[in-house]
């Protein structure tokens, strides 16, 4: 089998861009312990490189047990360590438990006790890795830092670093890094970025890698099966108070026991049972009041918004004017409008279920120009019921 060339040589540069040999180019791979990061660190061992391998322990091994799959814990660190030993490259385990509780899960309870939906990938990438193991990796003396996010990092004819897209659009992982700084971009390289999934594990395959055949990790790694609530209370476990469901005409349809367990757009698990709205039809989250411990539900035209407000906004050259925008990490992006004075976009058709503590994330095409954290949105056009 025919592979890709893992990285393309320019001039005499090395694959890394630095000129200088391989060997005498030092890496910090930052090892989640899964198979996209395993390869990462192998083949760049391979190619002659100074790897030194990173992971952290984000969080205890006894909460790890409890969600199959969980990244940065027990298994995951073990695989990462018989890479490494496997390959014969030096590795290293952080006891990053403080940090990403603080940073992280602290965020992640107080933001969903705000009435927010909070995405913890991006601040663990803001915070303890592109923040703290980055500082560790120039206190070792690296060249720069390699992880295994499927995104590109290219210079252009400025010799600036830019952001751009994934090659493969199913693996593409820039929304959860708009927060990476200029300064952060310039020492970061990702080398899976012009890849398929294929073709990473067809080198893991290659190489012998205990991770070949590991599966993704899903969701978000400190939360078991998925009960976001539960986490919560157990982190702010004096925070959760009872409130009531709120039609947005006014009438009160029901009573929730906290405010954690909804989400803008949330259609099932409301709890209000049928018979509140003409012909039976459906019932969405449209607005959690944290303040008042309310749940505004109703029909689907109320979620519809055009105007997103951001805040705590990281650009990276974006100007003013038109941009095409991700409001989740699924969706495929749309058009807007971009003012940069109030950090505000404007869409182009209005969108439904757009939740603040999500992120907005703006391209110029494939480029990544940055953005912010969803504070608040808007309707100037309301669609039409159907």
């Amino acid at each position: 089998m025919r592979f890709q060339t893992f990285f393309a040589y320019i001039s005499d540069m090395n694959s890394l861009g630095f000129n200088k040999d391989p060997k005498d180019t030092r890496v910090v791979v930052a090892m989640s312990g899964g198979v996209d990061s395993s390869v990462v660190a192998s083949l760049l061992h391979e190619q002659g490189y100074d790897v030194v391998g990173v992971t952290l322990q984000l969080y205890d091994h006894g909460l790890a047990l409890e969600k199959k799959g969980a990244c940065c814990a027990g298994q995951d660190i073990y695989d990462a360590q018989v890479v490494a030993q496997t390959r014969g490259f030096p590795h290293y385990v952080l006891n990053y438990e403080n940090k990403f509780s603080d940073a992280v899960m602290e965020d992640f309870a107080d933001s969903y006790l705000r009435g927010e939906t909070p995405i913890p990938c991006v601040r663990c990438n803001q915070t303890v890795k592109f923040r703290d193991l980055l500082a560790v990796a120039r206190d070792l003396n690296a060249d720069c830092m390699a992880t295994g996010h499927y995104i590109q990092r290219t210079v252009n004819d400025a010799g600036i670093s830019e952001l751009h897209r994934a090659v493969d659009s199913g693996k593409d992982q820039s929304y959860f890094l708009f927060t990476t700084t200029q300064e952060q971009l310039d020492f970061l390289r990702f080398p899976l970025g012009g890849w398929g999934k294929d073709v990473t594990r067809a080198h893991a395959q290659r190489l012998g890698l205990v991770t070949a055949d590991k599966p993704d990790s899903q969701d978000i790694c400190f939360v078991p099966n998925g009960d976001y609530a539960k986490v919560v209370k157990r982190i702010r476990p004096d925070a959760i108070r009872p409130g009531s469901i709120v039609h947005v005409d006014g009438r009160v349809l029901g009573q929730h026991d906290g405010v954690v367990g909804f989400t803008v757009g949330q259609r099932k698990g409301i709890g209000v049972g049928g018979g509140h709205t003409d012909g039976n039809s459906p019932l969405y989250v449209v607005r959690v009041d944290a303040e008042k411990a309310q749940v505004i539900v109703g029909p689907r035209e109320a979620l519809a918004c055009d105007v997103v407000m951001l805040k705590d906004c990281n650009w990276l050259g974006a100007p003013d004017g038109d941009v095409l925008v991700k409001l989740r990490s699924v969706s495929q992006p749309i058009k807007a409008r971009l003012d940069r004075a109030s950090n505000t976009l404007t869409l182009a058709e209005p969108q439904f279920g757009v939740s603040p503590g999500q992120a907005a994330v703006c391209y110029d095409g494939s480029k990544v120009l940055g953005g912010g954290w969803i504070s608040a949105t808007s309707a100037q056009t309301v669609p039409q019921a159907a």
